[in-house]
């Protein structure tokens, strides 16, 4: 027969218990509220066992808690039953196995490993000197920055902060590695389209930079296994000139040296020197079996640079309207305080528009639709610009400006605005890089002629 005293001790023992079940459960959780405990000669209270953080109570079963993680039913007598459930358990946040998981991703984005989410704290931190360098060398040629940033002393001071442990690289070092990781991806490439590049498409262009060099560079698309469309410039060289032979010769080298057999298209703009080296790779390519259809078709026209001609064979009816509008515009951008006068205009005269004056590129015929499209925009300005600034139409009338625009040139651009807009946007979408457009140029052909035919 038990004492008074065991059967208060065993009383309060199971009210403990029940208060401890009986609390709510959150989503990290039990949250536990505890009762009041007895004071012991020192005055502490004995506080429970933390693994119930991860248990929540049974309802209809008391003898039992449910795992907040997997749903497993454990006994309640003790809580070293509940302690060796969590080391098994597959869903605990708080296993070895689970850890690793977690840790994971954010130890290589520590490591300097790019397209990972940081998860959790790291438990231990890895530090990779040849990672990192490799995440510099990707940035410089991500960012377009040039090779001497890499030595900026504000720069280096910042890495230093970052990871102390890094040794930042010279330019020199820097060079070398960025053509070591062209070469790298270029065989990954390679490889890529031997096994998924059957016919290819391929387009190219020359030109000469404003340091009199020649340049060419050759574009493949194809089809991959998957029916992806893909682009890839698989060139870029200076070469020797324009002419058709050069042409030939260098797409015939370019093709060999990424082992493309099969061609099925090639191209070009309106050049002479392109038709002359299409019938050239036709010779070249027809008894090695390289072309379909005895490469009748392997010549195509770029239709984006057709509607180029068209267009400026257009324009040059307004080119003196065009080349005054073109000087008022270049006058007021090459000072910032006539531009800051200028703009205090545009407030006095209420203009609503908010884009900004461009000057344009006299060799794209889109960047000077862009440039009039603004410029009418403040006609008014320019118009009250020229009455009360004697500078203004003193310069215009210096070398060939011609002058100050006139009314009649604003009511030319203006007449002729609506027309650009069209090309404009037909060129836009036949220019597409990522998309198929050989199906939509006679649809967008034929809109043109529409709605000419409605302004």
């Amino acid at each position: 027969m038990s004492s008074p005293s065991n059967q208060m001790d065993s009383e309060f023992q199971e009210t403990m218990q029940d208060s401890i079940f009986s609390t709510p459960v959150t989503s990290t959780g039990v949250d536990v509220t505890f009762p009041p405990h007895p004071s012991t000669s020192t005055g502490k209270r004995k506080q429970p066992s933390e693994v119930w953080l991860h248990f929540s109570q049974q309802p209809n079963d008391k003898r039992r808690a449910a795992c907040n993680y997997c749903g497993t039913l454990i006994s309640r007598n003790g809580t070293s039953t509940m302690r060796t459930h969590l080391t098994r358990c597959s869903q605990y946040p708080g296993s070895e196995k689970n850890k690793r998981r977690k840790d994971g991703p954010f130890l290589q984005a520590a490591e300097g490993q790019v397209g990972s989410s940081i998860v959790s704290s790291p438990t231990v931190f890895k530090f990779d000197q040849d990672i990192c360098r490799t995440e510099l060398v990707r940035m410089f040629i991500a960012a377009e920055l040039p090779f001497r940033f890499v030595e900026n002393e504000a720069f280096r001071q910042f890495l230093s902060v970052l990871q102390p442990r890094f040794v930042v690289i010279s330019r020199s070092t820097l060079r070398r590695d960025i053509e070591k990781m062209f070469v790298d991806e270029q065989v990954k490439l390679k490889r890529f389209m031997s096994k998924h590049c059957g016919r290819v498409c391929l387009t190219t262009d020359t030109w000469t930079s404003v340091q009199n060099y020649c340049y060419m560079s050759l574009t493949a698309h194809f089809i991959d296994d998957d029916w992806n469309l893909q682009k890839k410039i698989i060139n870029f060289r200076k070469v020797t000139g324009h002419s058709g032979v050069v042409i030939a010769n260098n797409v015939e080298l370019f093709l060999n040296e990424w082992e493309l057999s099969q061609v099925l298209t090639i191209t070009v703009d309106n050049a002479t020197s392109n038709d002359s080296a299409i019938d050239k790779l036709r010779n070249s390519f027809l008894p090695l079996n390289r072309v379909i259809l005895n490469g009748e078709y392997l010549h195509m026209r770029c239709c984006s640079h057709i509607l180029n001609l068209i267009v400026k064979e257009g324009m040059k009816e307004i080119d003196i309207s065009i080349l005054r509008i073109r000087n008022a515009v270049r006058y007021m951008k090459c000072s910032s305080k006539r531009f800051l006068k200028f703009l205090s205009y545009a407030e006095s005269v209420h203009i609503s528009y908010k884009g900004m004056l461009s000057l344009d590129t006299d060799t794209r015929w889109n960047s000077t639709y862009t440039m009039l499209e603004a410029a009418v925009q403040y006609e008014k300005v320019f118009v009250l610009y020229e009455a009360r600034d004697s500078k203004f139409k003193k310069a215009m009338s210096k070398d060939n400006g011609k002058g100050v625009p006139t009314s009649a040139d604003w009511d030319h651009v203006k007449s002729i605005l609506p027309f650009l807009k069209i090309f404009h946007a037909s060129t836009k979408r036949i220019s597409g890089s990522y998309y198929v457009t050989s199906n939509v140029y006679m649809k967008e052909v034929f809109s043109i002629g529409k709605k000419n035919k409605a302004i």
